[in-house]
């Protein structure tokens, strides 16, 4: 039977690839749980605190979070614990079991450690929400080197952050792969000259608000694409 247009696999020539960097929220692990934290319920206990409805907090709250998008408050806890007068990181506890790894990730991170390959985690999550995360998932252990932004000085949509990651992990870039949910951020890694980019799709099981995607990058639903 002929296969549809499209389900292939991306052409990705992991003979040629030395270097694995991979996102963390939406790439390897479910997306549902930050999506679910921060639009449900960090509202919830905003309208809590300061006696407003939820649907008002939750206005209040978008259109904060969407002034600070691609800067280093974005996903600066500490930031929004002092912005909005809660203990963001206690929050993040409360939901840990939330915190699901995307099937067959775990899979390929093996396969790829069992090539040879150094696999860094580059991502803009904050230390202290990487911490729980590996606390919770165990995946820690896969990664040869971890490079959160708010440790370069910079988020991943910016082109410093990437020349202060290749100073720091001196990746080839022409035998690198990096891997991410956010057409933006693959944008600016490919503009940098990293040779092999692609777009995790579907970085939440259950979206709470739907993810627009153009298309401009070749992409993979599931990790075993990655695995033939």
């Amino acid at each position: 039977m002929e296969k549809k247009k499209g389900k292939n696999p991306p052409p990705v020539p992991m003979e040629d690839i030395k270097y694995v960097l991979l996102d963390l929220d939406g790439t390897l692990l479910d997306k549902y749980f930050d999506d679910y934290f921060w639009e449900h319920l960090v509202p919830e206990k905003y309208a809590e605190k300061f006696g407003v409805t939820f649907g008002r907090a939750k206005e209040e709250l978008l259109a904060k979070y969407k002034s600070h998008e691609g800067t280093l408050n974005w996903t600066d806890l500490d930031f929004w614990s002092e912005e909005l007068g809660l203990d963001i990181p206690a929050l993040k506890e409360q939901i840990r079991h939330l915190i699901e790894v995307h099937p067959h990730v775990e899979d390929f991170l093996g396969h790829i450690r069992g090539l040879g390959k150094k696999v860094y985690l580059v991502t803009n999550a904050h230390y202290r929400a990487i911490e729980i995360k590996f606390r919770k998932t165990g995946i820690g252990k896969y990664f040869d080197h971890v490079v959160a932004s708010c440790s370069m000085g910079a988020p991943k949509e910016s082109p410093e952050f990437w020349k202060k990651t290749e100073a720091l992990l001196h990746f080839e870039k022409d035998k690198s792969l990096f891997i991410d949910d956010t057409e933006d951020i693959l944008e600016t890694a490919k503009a940098y000259g990293i040779k092999y980019v692609l777009l995790k799709e579907k970085p939440a099981s259950k979206e709470i608000r739907k993810k627009k995607v153009t298309g401009r990058f070749p992409s993979i639903r599931d990790f075993r694409d990655l695995m033939r």
